[in-house]
């Protein structure tokens, strides 16, 4: 059985891209180097969810073994249609690079973020990792409760939570 993660962070991030890079992908080398953990879902959205899609591209190319999974909520018309150009960017790069991509719907409805959070966390059989802001009640606090039913250990890179 594949050891694997998940990701759920916030869209906003209140520290640089390159800080909470660097912290990530120093977690995410570890836990492939101690735990074996190969497979990494993450959910394709702006902020969090992007530079931990970054940072397993980045892993890929010193382990082979590791895999990207995009689980994404709609089309992607219909999820970036109010993003930038450089997020759209982003967005394809990532998704040209992914081992595998999966739509949990075709269509944005109301709703469809968490369906896609929900099978975020059935895909991952180990970690949670998340970037979250305790204070907030949104999609990623939902995406974390989910994860702690189930039995992930969550791991949550958010300055000056332990």
């Amino acid at each position: 059985m594949e050891k694997s993660a998940c990701f759920t962070g916030h869209r906003d991030l209140s520290e640089s891209e390159r800080s909470l890079s660097e912290r990530l992908y120093s977690l995410l080398e570890k836990l492939v180097i101690e735990d074996g953990i190969t497979d990494f879902y993450a959910g394709g959205a702006v902020g969090f969810d992007t530079v931990a899609a970054k940072c397993v591209l980045r892993l890929k190319e010193k382990f082979p073994q590791v895999k990207l999974h995009l689980v994404l909520p709609c089309s992607n018309e219909q999820q970036t249609k109010k993003w930038t150009a450089n997020q759209k960017y982003e967005f394809r790069q990532i998704l040209t690079r992914a081992d595998s991509v999966e739509y949990t719907s075709q269509h944005q409805f109301r709703g469809c973020m968490a369906v896609r959070n929900a099978r975020l966390v059935e895909h991952a059989e180990d970690y949670c990792i998340c970037y979250h802001d305790p204070a907030r009640k949104n999609g990623t606090s939902q995406t974390i409760g989910f994860a702690e039913k189930k039995g992930l250990k969550v791991i949550n890179l958010y300055k000056g939570v332990q």
